[in-house]
């Protein structure tokens, strides 16, 4: 049967596939929408089957906080080009998987992969694009007693969400503040918020090596202890969020920074834990 160019266009509507798509899908599906719409779909299931095995390094990172800052969700989804994170229908996609998590609050991520919406507009753009897009990662917290603050680089490949905590009234100073200390989380890359989060088996290998390293340059045995006592301090300041220069103002560490804001406003605000979300990450 012969396609007109409106039922192209519904289905190109619908489906948001290319005209040649939806006018051989019409065409294979003799004139019927529905058939058509699965047809285009099978297409993309087959467009994530063919690319299984291709890298997708690329993709953005998002957040959102709620309104009341009690609650937050960040979420990295991955393509493989650059190109396609700039499109509409990719940045429509991850803001729709975004808004999904932070509402329905899937425990998992194969629940949310398992939620049909979210499995449909994943095999649809799949195959609208001709790439492998993947949702690899999310987290979702709320915390009465908690303030949520987040922040994403320019670019969208970087994402930060803080937790502070004994929040009883959420300020302006404490957002402007929490947003500073989440771009220099951002920034400067610690691994914990202090240094008691650090295991026994890391501090213990990293004395062995400062040990080894003064040992090599000829320091005395008597004097290794302390040699690697300095060095392990460096390391916690680098490491350690609350130990690290502020970014801002390098006379001063975060710590300083919560302790002038507590004794500002007779409050109690502690930096409970943060999650940095970077495209290069290796352990995702």
């Amino acid at each position: 049967m012969a396609i007109t160019a409106s039922q192209v266009y519904e289905l190109r509507k619908k489906t948001g596939a290319g005209m040649m798509d939806c006018k051989n899908a019409l065409s294979e599906a003799n004139g019927d929408l529905e058939k058509a719409v699965e047809i285009l779909r099978k297409k993309g299931a087959s467009v994530a089957t063919k690319r299984a095995e291709k890298s997708a390094g690329e993709g953005i990172v998002l957040t959102k906080v709620s309104n009341d800052k009690k609650s937050a969700s960040i979420v990295e989804i991955n393509c493989e080009t650059d190109f396609v994170t700039k499109g509409n229908d990719f940045v429509s996609f991850a803001n729709s998987v975004l808004e999904n998590i932070h509402t329905n609050k899937p425990k998992n991520l194969e629940s949310l992969l398992n939620d049909e919406k979210v499995k449909n507009s994943l095999t649809d753009l799949m195959g609208k694009v001709g790439e492998k897009i993947e949702i690899s990662r999310f987290i979702n917290e709320n915390d009465d007693s908690a303030m949520y603050i987040d922040y994403v680089h320019m670019g969208s490949k970087l994402g930060v969400i803080v937790k502070f905590g004994n929040v009883s009234n959420p300020t302006d100073e404490l957002n402007n503040l929490g947003r500073d200390i989440a771009m220099q989380i951002a920034a400067m890359k610690p691994v914990c918020v202090n240094r008691e989060e650090i295991s026994k088996e890391v501090v213990d290998k990293e004395i062995e090596i400062y040990k080894e390293l003064a040992r090599k340059e000829g320091k005395p045995e008597q004097i290794l202890d302390k040699i690697s006592q300095g060095k392990l301090n460096k390391y916690y300041q680098e490491n350690c969020l609350i130990e690290q220069a502020y970014i801002k103002d390098n006379t001063k560490t975060v710590d300083t920074l919560i302790k002038e804001l507590n004794t500002r406003n007779e409050s109690d605000v502690s930096i409970v834990h943060f999650h940095r979300f970077h495209l290069s990450d290796e352990n995702k």
